[in-house]
């Protein structure tokens, strides 16, 4: 299968579907701007490319083939497969500017940079619910983390008392919390499915070079589970929130890609 004939559609169209969904955000008033559905239907069709090209590229004759770059291709796909579906009935196609380039650039690294690193037929099945969940628990918190984002640019408008620009095209700022703390209760709960079915994978954090891993992980669970407590307990919101949110993400994103990397792309094991 040739996959360049399948990986350039999936990126043009990811491309196209995040620049539609600018066009939206950043028109100026009563200009004419691109129908909602354009940019959600853009992002469905590069998904069905997306999704047959990570089939041949994890389904292979020896196992599952997570390599480094299959694995931020997948979790790409997952996030930007959870949103357009979430964008279906609630106001949160606006992060597609920024979930759906950063697919199609996935796509093309993925492309350009093939590599093997194999999950054998006999893993078993805590070990698959592992790599499951973890793949559902950091796409759901790499959309809250694109949320908070968004929340944080438009709290910093509205302090500032200028609320135009692509501001007014967002949901209301109470609407935007509250996708984001549903979006992270979900994700924390699958993060602690993950751990829990991970440590009984475990036998040796230090033979399976899984420290880093494993400590990290486990620092992102306390910061996310810190900051529902204090929602629930003090009522956490605005900027409190925001700034857990990103701590408890950048934790994650260096313990699952960034050991990954390390061991795979400088240490070649």
């Amino acid at each position: 299968m040739n996959m360049t004939s399948i990986a350039i559609p999936a990126a043009v169209l990811y491309f196209a579907g995040g620049f539609s969904t600018g066009l939206r955000l950043f028109a100026a008033a009563g200009a004419r701007r691109p129908p909602r559905l354009l940019g959600i239907t853009l992002g469905f069709l590069a998904l069905g490319f997306h999704a047959v090209m990570l089939y041949f590229e994890l389904f292979t004759e020896g196992g599952l083939n997570l390599s480094f770059f299959n694995v931020v291709s997948l979790a790409a796909w997952t996030v930007a497969g959870l949103l357009l579906i979430s964008a279906i009935s609630k106001p949160v196609e606006n992060l597609a500017i920024l979930a759906l380039p950063i697919a199609a650039i996935t796509v093309l690294l993925d492309l350009r940079y093939p590599g093997s690193h194999l999950l054998g037929a006999d893993a078993g099945l805590a070990l698959r619910a592992h790599v499951l969940t973890s793949m559902l628990a950091y796409s759901l918190l790499t959309l809250a983390s694109a949320q908070a984002l968004l929340l944080a640019v438009q709290d910093t408008h509205l302090r500032r008392h200028h609320p135009g620009g692509f501001v007014r095209a967002l949901p209301p700022l109470q609407t935007m919390e509250s996708l984001l703390f549903e979006m992270i209760g979900v994700g924390f709960a699958l993060l602690s499915i993950s751990l829990i079915t991970g440590f009984h994978y475990l036998e040796d954090m230090f033979a399976q070079h899984l420290v880093h891993k494993t400590v990290l992980s486990i620092l992102a669970w306390i910061a996310f589970g810190v900051l529902l407590w204090g929602r629930y307990r003090f009522g956490w919101r605005g900027r409190k929130a925001i700034r857990w949110t990103l701590v408890g993400f950048a934790v994650l994103m260096l313990a699952y890609f960034g050991s990954k990397a390390v061991i795979e792309l400088i240490l070649g094991r």
